[in-house]
């Protein structure tokens, strides 16, 4: 067998690892929120993932019995089983196909927002943790439900990004454990709660323009820009910059689902620029418009 994985390095993507395979990539789609989602088909070759420096969630829609990592052979998987890789992980696997999968891949700030707005928890608190070829109904129905769906088709694109959505709050929840807070609660290096409270708090009012810069939010945690800027990073898994900008398109999306108001409006209440400012985003985000996602939206 030729060896897939030469010149593979760390923090070489699944997505690019797969890509460089004998696994065939049937269909992607990007979803809200930085979240992505493929679906591959692979009959038979060997994996290596070192670090990808993403998350996924993997759950097998068909085959699966004849794949195993390589130090257990004897643990294989089948269809409907799931697999979770953090970003951290190396895993090293013989998959004997045919295979057909799903694939949801996430970043830190994902996760993190995730945390933050389900549990108001710091993100350290709860980590993803590996899991091979586990059993979860849900999980299973959701891979089920995505795999049904016409991934071109703006309305069902949407219908599979609030599934996805949906799939990421679950794994949000299975991985809070008291345990893990405590652990994360006594480890240095990031925002306190109230600090962090604060500070999201203040970004949520005032995303209609107000001032939301590294400057004005460091006074607000009582901390220098410097010491802010690395302290937010390190509780929020993300800069400043890239939390605000998730926060003024999850405001957009609210508004364009529950409200008629203008897109001009829509924008202005967001901190966007003007109405062309706030579709460049949105097309970005969900691959719809704002009319397309209104639309779609108001039809479920």
């Amino acid at each position: 067998m030729p060896d897939l994985t030469a010149g593979h390095t760390a923090h070489q993507p699944v997505f690019d690892v797969l890509g460089r395979s004998r696994a065939r990539r049937e269909r992607e789609v990007d979803l809200a929120d930085g979240l992505r989602l493929a679906q591959w088909f692979n009959d038979g070759g060997r994996m290596d993932y070192e670090k990808p420096g993403h998350h996924t969630l993997s759950v097998y829609l068909q085959g699966g019995r004849r794949t195993h990592l390589v130090e257990t052979p004897g643990e294989t998987g089948s269809p409907g089983c799931h697999c979770i890789l953090p970003a951290e992980h190396e895993s090293h696997w013989n998959v004997a196909g045919p295979l057909r999968f799903v694939h949801l891949y996430l970043s830190d700030t994902a996760w993190a927002d995730r945390i933050v707005r389900l549990l108001d928890a710091e993100p350290r608190a709860i980590t993803l943790e590996q899991r091979i070829f586990g059993a979860d109904a849900r999980l299973a129905a959701w891979a089920q439900a995505v795999a049904a769906r016409d991934w071109q088709d703006p309305a069902e694109r949407l219908r599979v990004d609030s599934l996805s959505q949906a799939a990421l709050d679950h794994l949000v929840l299975q991985a809070a454990r008291p345990r893990q807070r405590q652990r994360a609660e006594r480890a240095a290096g990031g925002l306190s709660g109230p600090a962090r409270r604060r500070v999201l708090d203040f970004v949520d009012a005032h995303l209609d323009g107000g001032d939301l810069g590294l400057t004005r939010l460091a006074a607000e945690a009582h901390l220098s820009e410097f010491h802010f800027a690395r302290m937010f990073r390190v509780s929020m898994g993300c800069t400043v910059h890239d939390w605000v900008a998730a926060r003024r398109l999850d405001r957009a999306r609210a508004l364009l689902r529950e409200t008629a108001l203008p897109l001009a409006d829509v924008a202005a209440a967001c901190g966007y620029a003007g109405a062309s400012h706030l579709s460049r985003h949105v097309k970005a985000a969900t691959g719809a418009t704002p009319g397309q996602l209104r639309r779609a939206l108001a039809g479920r």
